[in-house]
């Protein structure tokens, strides 16, 4: 009955360590790279708008915005939006923050970027202020569709 016994456990299939070890590092690279890519998709970049905030978004308005691609010295296609914002309300502000959001040809978002627009080391935006801001993207993932990405305003911090 020993013999027996032992005739079977060497009949028996086993899988190499190397086979094993590989299929558990391929299923944790899957599994890292859509939590990471779920992340990103679901979590929002800093502060949320607080109630405050909402309410006075309706006093910013972004005007004279154009896309411009260019060039860079590194053969890179530089993307910069330019485009003016201006504080039609009673409060002076320290920061203003928007999200881009980019799309593809399908509708499917390919890239959310939070930028600041205004900041309080250039001043903030007084009451019936107008200032330009430049923004500049070169990691535009190339399934983009060219078009204007949404812009959102992400964040409002009033000054003192």
């Amino acid at each position: 009955m020993v013999a027996t016994k032992l005739d079977r456990e060497k009949r028996a299939v086993s899988i190499p360590i190397p086979v094993v070890v590989a299929a558990v590092l391929v299923g944790l690279a899957g599994a890292a790279v859509w939590f990471v890519a779920h992340l990103t998709q679901q979590a929002p970049q800093g502060p949320v708008l607080t109630a405050e905030a909402k309410a006075y978004v309706k006093y910013l308005q972004l005007g004279d915005v154009e896309m411009k691609a260019h060039e860079s010295y590194s053969k890179q296609t530089l993307v910069e939006i330019v485009g003016k914002v201006t504080n039609a309300g009673p409060r002076a502000l320290d920061r203003v923050e928007i999200n881009c959001v980019f799309y593809d040809p399908y509708g499917q978002l390919v890239l959310r970027d939070r930028v600041p627009i205004v900041r309080e080391k250039t001043g903030g935006l007084k009451p019936a202020e107008t200032k330009d801001f430049r923004l500049a993207f070169d990691s535009i993932p190339e399934s983009w569709n060219q078009a204007m990405p949404q812009l959102v305003i992400a964040q409002v911090v009033f000054g003192k």
